[in-house]
């Protein structure tokens, strides 16, 4: 659940020096005047310099093209790629050996390694799900987080946990667990069975609009400086357009219908929760 020691060693020797590097332009932590001294700095206080780092991924490509540290071009590319991240708010569901589940707010469930230690190591089972904010990123054709954890301070009942479960659960059937950002590795997709009937005009209609819709709510984004309403309405809306997706099929699974049902309704519970909790 976490990288080999090598690769391990080998992302913190392309993070850090990235990291010192938009410390010195940008200057978020001044009394810090050496990279020794920034490599031994507090968690709480790299964060920062992370923050603006995926904040600012323009300080990337100047990295990049500036090469103060002489990098190997491999590492360049690795550097580059951190471009293509994931930032946000995760479910952790689950440990496995192969990796960690994490679940974002859109139910896309991905595969995920730690750098030096497994969330394993520092978070009993029996407290999962968990709520995080994160961010992930490509290396080595694997998906890891970056190192950074912020907890959310929240305890889930059953209906949550039962949700995420079937959504774990969909998706490992499907085939459809995200392992990598490559775009040259495809993951193999859920074959749909035919019902040997043609669908209406109606259907093609719908289908269509809420296909649209759906790519739409995709960009609908909660996180972090917005109020936390955001991202559980957010997640709400695409469920939505997913159960309407599901009961306009031409033959519609009634099982499919009623698990989304549920998803709908624990969203419902996690926004009034949001509500109250702005109040």
């Amino acid at each position: 659940m976490k990288l080999s020691p090598t690769d391990a060693q080998r992302f913190m020797s392309l993070m850090l020096p990235l990291q010192w590097y938009v410390n010195q332009t940008a200057r978020i932590l001044p009394e810090i005047k050496d990279f020794e001294s920034f490599c031994a700095t507090e968690a709480e206080e790299k964060i920062q310099v992370r923050d603006y780092l995926f904040a600012h991924t323009e300080l990337i490509d100047r990295f990049v093209q500036d090469n103060l540290e002489g990098l190997d071009k491999e590492g360049l590319e690795t550097i580059l790629s951190w471009k293509n991240y994931v930032s946000g708010d995760f479910y952790i569901e689950r440990f496995l050996k192969k990796y960690n589940i994490f679940i974002a707010d859109d139910d896309t469930v991905y595969g995920v390694l730690g750098l030096t230690n497994s969330p394993s190591d520092f978070i009993d089972k029996s407290n999962l799900p968990i709520r995080v904010q994160t961010i992930l990123l490509p290396f080595q054709n694997k998906i890891v987080y970056d190192g950074f954890l912020r907890f959310y301070n929240v305890l889930f009942g059953r209906g949550i946990s039962s949700s995420l479960k079937q959504v774990y659960l969909i998706t490992k059937d499907n085939n459809a667990i995200v392992q990598t950002f490559d775009s040259s590795a495809t993951e193999p997709k859920a074959k749909k069975k035919s019902t040997g009937k043609k669908s209406t005009n109606t259907d093609k209609d719908w289908a269509l609009l809420l296909e649209e819709l759906s790519t739409k709510a995709k960009k609908l984004k909660g996180g972090g400086g917005q109020p936390m309403t955001y991202s559980p309405t957010f997640s709400l809306v695409r469920a939505s357009l997913e159960l309407a997706k599901l009961a306009t099929e031409s033959q519609p699974d009634t099982d499919k219908l009623i698990k989304k049902h549920n998803r709908i309704s624990t969203l419902l519970d996690q926004v009034a929760d949001a509500i109250i909790r702005e109040q």
